[in-house]
């Protein structure tokens, strides 16, 4: 598999960057600095904002690679011999970004954590950071969670308490689960008071696909069902009839180029049990990801093209081409030919908890649609070259293949 094809190569802090992407690292740079020399114990908080595949992760690197070098390596600089942490709630890009402090000589491993860790052990030894960063920050947990071992209130909020400036990534169509349950009208709340400044990304970087593939993909995520575009650039949107058919294409193009997986909403059985659970669909069967115990990620790993990835291993991931199975959650109303959400029908048993400050029913249903859509968006704008759909539901699928031809 090529090099080019790796998240390490990808989010290597030496990749150029975009004009726009360099100017939020200097206004990030400054706005730390501008928060350092005030002295003040009140933290100041940058957010990122940017879609799904806007390179938001990348400038994360390239960021915090300038931080530490300036800490470790230049005494003229205001951040020499600053404490910073990169943080993520993201086991797979995790391992990523610890794999590549290896070679680089001003980062280590030690440099990255999960947030629990680093704010259980901030709170043991009575230690702060100078700067925070967060990637992936809307799955920073928003209530309790002892399964995470997590026993205040809020991530953020505990963060922003041992820092002296706080940068998050945050994307609220990102967010996945009640227990992280995120969206801006929140976020601002939290941050209001704060001093803060705010930057968004714009750019689609990840999906090498006209901006009308990009609205497509928007669109049936926001629920409306429009015809597959005409103009797709060098991008490859289909619609398969058959999973197992879908399949078999994406082993094709991951034998051409690699990076190549089939991917499913939830819908099927999915069990925190350690055995092995199967997606069904047609003569397609395949098991969902494994826990992945290595320290290379999922989706690099070659043998899981015999697997089904899930939320849980390819979210901030590229892949060349992603084969998305849409699942019994999602279905077709003809009446007002829009899509139809049914959080029910869900199987993860991890999105769904139930939390005292979302007790409304009709609020808590309406967050419950959006969170399930939100997998979805995720899922589809994997793919840097392709993506391929498969709606396991008759009246979708039928309105698929209409829009299709």
């Amino acid at each position: 598999m090529s090099n080019n094809n790796s998240a390490l190569a990808k989010l290597a802090p030496d990749q150029p960057l975009s004009p726009q992407q360099s100017e939020l690292v200097k206004k990030a740079l400054t706005f730390c600095i501008q928060r350092l020399q005030t002295g003040s114990f009140k933290p100041g908080i940058f957010t990122i904002r940017g879609e799904a595949g806007t390179g938001k992760s990348v400038v994360l690197s390239h960021l915090f690679n300038t931080l530490q070098a300036a800490a470790r390596t230049d005494p003229q600089s205001p951040f020499y011999q600053t404490n910073n942490i990169f943080l993520v709630n993201h086991p797979e890009i995790l391992k990523v970004y610890k794999e590549l402090a290896g070679p680089l000589p001003n980062l280590r491993k030690k440099d990255f954590d999960r947030p629990t860790s680093f704010i259980n052990r901030s709170h043991k030894q009575h230690t702060r950071a100078d700067i925070i960063i967060v990637d992936e920050a809307h799955l920073l947990l928003s209530r309790p969670d002892r399964y995470n071992n997590f026993d205040q209130q809020n991530q953020l909020c505990e963060l922003l308490k041992l820092a002296k400036v706080v940068i998050i990534v945050f994307d609220a169509n990102q967010v996945l689960k009640t227990k992280s349950f995120w969206n801006t009208h929140r976020l601002r709340q939290l941050i209001g008071s704060i001093p803060h400044a705010d930057f968004e990304l714009h750019e689609q970087f990840r999906m090498h696909a006209d901006s009308s593939v990009v609205d497509w993909i928007n669109a049936f995520t926001s629920r409306q069902l429009l015809p597959l575009p005409l103009h797709q650039g060098q991008y490859d949107l289909q619609i398969f009839d058959d999973a197992q058919t879908m399949y078999q294409q994406i082993r094709n193009k991951n034998e051409q180029m690699g990076l190549s997986r089939i991917v499913a909403t939830s819908g099927y059985p999915s069990k925190l049990d350690g055995g092995q659970h199967f997606v069904t669909a047609g003569h397609f069967k395949l098991p969902w990801d494994q826990y992945n115990y290595q320290t290379t990620a999922w989706a690099e790993k070659a043998s899981t093209i015999n697997e089904v990835g899930s939320i849980y291993t390819v979210q901030g991931f590229d892949l060349n081409y992603v084969g998305v199975i849409i699942g019994p959650p999602f279905d077709y109303n003809p009446v007002t030919d829009r899509l139809i959400v049914d959080p029910s029908r869900v199987t993860d048993p991890e999105v769904f908890k139930r939390r005292d400050d979302l007790s409304d029913p009709k609020e808590r249903q309406q967050i419950n649609e959006q969170l399930t859509l939100n997998v979805l968006n995720v899922l589809m704008k994997r793919g840097v070259k392709g993506l391929y759909l498969y709606a396991s539901q008759p009246a979708l699928h039928q309105r698929l293949r209409e829009l299709s031809e």
